[in-house]
């Protein structure tokens, strides 16, 4: 049986390292790529990490309803693809949708019957101590996102799940069991 999953977190929390190995253990999981308005980083690959389009072909997708949830950040939209989420789940395909609280607010409107899981940290000074050690982001980005995170961990008793990623091995086992349910 398919079925639509949510995983929402905050920035660090290892979301996209729990997706991958739960893609990699189960390939009949589809992962949606979202939609973005703004342009390709260096490196970034049409279909690989977003699905680039323009403002005006966003626009025209909302106003269409193309979009189960969308977004707009610092001035560009990004959003979740309606046609291929429903398309695989009526091929009987599972999907995992990796979106903000937003979004993820949005999905459980449109689609109740939706699993929605949030990862957290196993505190915020933990968190704290991952996105320093990424060294990606000035401290004045890092305070910004922790802020950002205690606003989304406050909204934790809106999921069906919510899975503390203490240990990797441990947090990936406990998504696949989720999933599987």
């Amino acid at each position: 049986m398919s079925r639509l999953f949510v995983i929402s977190g905050p920035s660090g929390v290892g979301k996209g390292t729990l997706i991958a190995k739960a893609c990699e253990a189960r390939p009949d999981l589809w992962l949606s790529i979202s939609t973005t308005s703004r342009r390709p980083r260096p490196g970034e690959q049409d279909g690989v990490q977003y699905h680039f389009v323009t403002r005006e072909e966003f626009e025209t997708g909302i106003t269409e309803g193309d979009f189960l949830e969308w977004a707009e950040y610092a001035g560009n939209y990004y959003g979740t693809s309606r046609p291929p989420v429903l398309a695989h789940l009526g091929e009987g395909r599972s999907v995992l949708l990796e979106i903000d609280l937003q979004g993820a607010r949005q999905v459980r409107t449109s689609h109740p019957e939706a699993v929605l899981i949030m990862i957290t940290p196993p505190s915020t000074a933990e968190l704290a101590a991952r996105l320093r050690s990424r060294a990606t982001d000035d401290e004045a980005t890092v305070e910004r996102r922790l802020g950002l995170a205690r606003h989304e961990l406050a909204a934790a008793d809106e999921f069906d799940h919510v899975l503390v990623n203490s240990d990797i091995a441990e947090s990936s086992e406990q998504l696949l069991q989720l999933l599987d349910s």
